[in-house]
């Protein structure tokens, strides 16, 4: 019964790897640099690496949006943004997974009665704005910098483009671990207040509750960048503007710094400690922001190189994703209550109302699925750890070939091998 109601919380996490999380490679992607194999997979497993160690602080700034304090009302929540994200991802348009988590959530407000925080509400919004203006200044300042770099070191374009690909895996990898350690709240921050699992003990570390529900959201992400992803990487990388490998890079790289601003909590400290005014912690889109850098580079080449008709219908699908995720998540909410008669939420001022079922997920079932969670757990590290194995002996060895090719090329063009008579 508690995967049941937990399923609309991995579908939403499946739409976020599908549409969201795929950004993060989708103009290495787009420019050829990189397989979509690979970025898939290297994208996966630092989704799910950030998502269980660094989940736990933007769901904080959604639980002061609106605590969601019924299990019915958290798969409703998820589902309605689930739902609309996945609307938008077949019509190839990168949305906002926070967008429309945000906008189902004030719909869960308006139903029950809770009030929605006007303050976390203008931080968040005003990180829809500022994510993607940042992008472009970000990738503008790089692009420049990699330039002058190229420059003055006079490197060959094959060693060139070597060093692109590796700084590209590198920026990616990281870009995926802010990813998931920003947007994992978006995915399952609103059952955390629902669900009360047991510690999970797996002899070398113990998972709590959140970080139990945060990994299952990890994984539904992975699956759907490995399954469904392909589609928004390819209008991503190319639809917008051709990208250069160096491009590429430059985009990734600024997406990575945008999304580490959001996500370091030691950053936020810092600036306030200085005077400064502190970078909030809210999930941040990570399409926005790559959308953002991806302008970036085309006002620094010139806007002929940008499509804007692309560009018009994203902006159009970030105008009607929160709005249509409350319209949605408000009417199922209506829905779920009078038909199925199951407990959707109430008004947090009130006395909180007795909920046999709410009872039962927190205790009995947290007690039942504690096995099952580390049977799943175990089966899936010993899987993944074979298959990150083979994964990265298979590049090592592409990566010595590729040295060796290097050094033959190098090698005749010191030495100027004539070809023979």
């Amino acid at each position: 019964m508690i995967l049941l109601f937990l399923v609309s919380g991995l579908f939403l996490g499946w739409s976020l790897g599908a549409n969201d999380a795929s950004n993060v490679f989708g103009s290495a992607v787009g420019s050829k640099m990189i397989s979509f194999r690979n970025a898939a997979i290297i994208a996966s497993v630092f989704v799910i690496a950030g998502a269980v160690i660094q989940g736990e602080g933007a769901s904080e700034t959604l639980g002061r949006l609106g605590s969601v304090n019924a299990i019915g009302g958290a798969f409703t929540v998820a589902l309605a943004a689930a739902v609309t994200v996945l609307i938008m991802t077949r019509f190839a348009i990168p949305v906002s997974t926070t967008q429309a988590i945000v906008g189902a959530i004030i719909g869960w407000n308006l139903f029950t009665g809770n009030p929605t925080d006007s303050r976390t509400l203008s931080e968040i919004v005003l990180t829809w704005v500022s994510g993607p203006v940042l992008g472009a200044v970000f990738s503008i300042f790089l692009y420049f910098l990699l330039k002058k770099i190229k420059r003055s070191l006079q490197i060959h374009l094959v060693r060139f483009e070597s060093y692109i690909r590796q700084g590209l895996i590198i920026a990616g990898a990281f870009a995926a671990y802010s990813l998931g350690a920003n947007n994992i709240a978006n995915v399952m921050g609103v059952f955390v207040p629902a669900f009360r699992l047991e510690d999970l003990d797996l002899g070398f570390f113990v998972l709590s509750s959140a970080r139990q529900l945060f990994l299952l959201g990890g994984l539904a992400i992975a699956a759907g960048i490995i399954s469904y992803s392909r589609k928004v990487m390819d209008t991503v990388g190319s639809g917008i503007m051709e990208l250069s490998g160096e491009a590429a890079f430059v985009v990734v790289l600024a997406e990575s710094l945008v999304l580490f601003m959001f996500s370091s909590s030691g950053l936020s400290d810092l600036l306030k400690s200085i005077g400064l005014p502190p970078v909030p912690l809210v999930p941040v889109s990570s399409s926005q922001v790559l959308i953002g850098a991806v302008i970036g580079i085309g006002l620094y080449r010139g806007s002929a190189n940008i499509n804007f008709r692309v560009l018009g219908e994203i902006a159009a699908g970030w105008v009607t994703t929160p709005v249509a995720a409350g319209l949605l998540c408000f009417f199922s909410l209506f829905l779920v209550k009078n038909i199925f008669s199951i407990e959707v939420g109430y008004d947090s001022s009130l006395t909180v109302p007795g909920s046999s079922l709410q009872g039962y997920m927190t205790t009995e079932g947290g007690k039942s699925i504690n096995g099952i969670f580390r049977n799943i757990l175990l089966g899936l590290m010993t899987a993944g750890t074979v298959a990150a194995t083979l994964y990265f002996t298979q590049e090592a060895r592409k990566n010595r070939e590729l040295r060796k090719s290097e050094e033959k090329f190098w090698g005749n063009l010191k030495t100027g091998k004539k070809k023979p008579d």
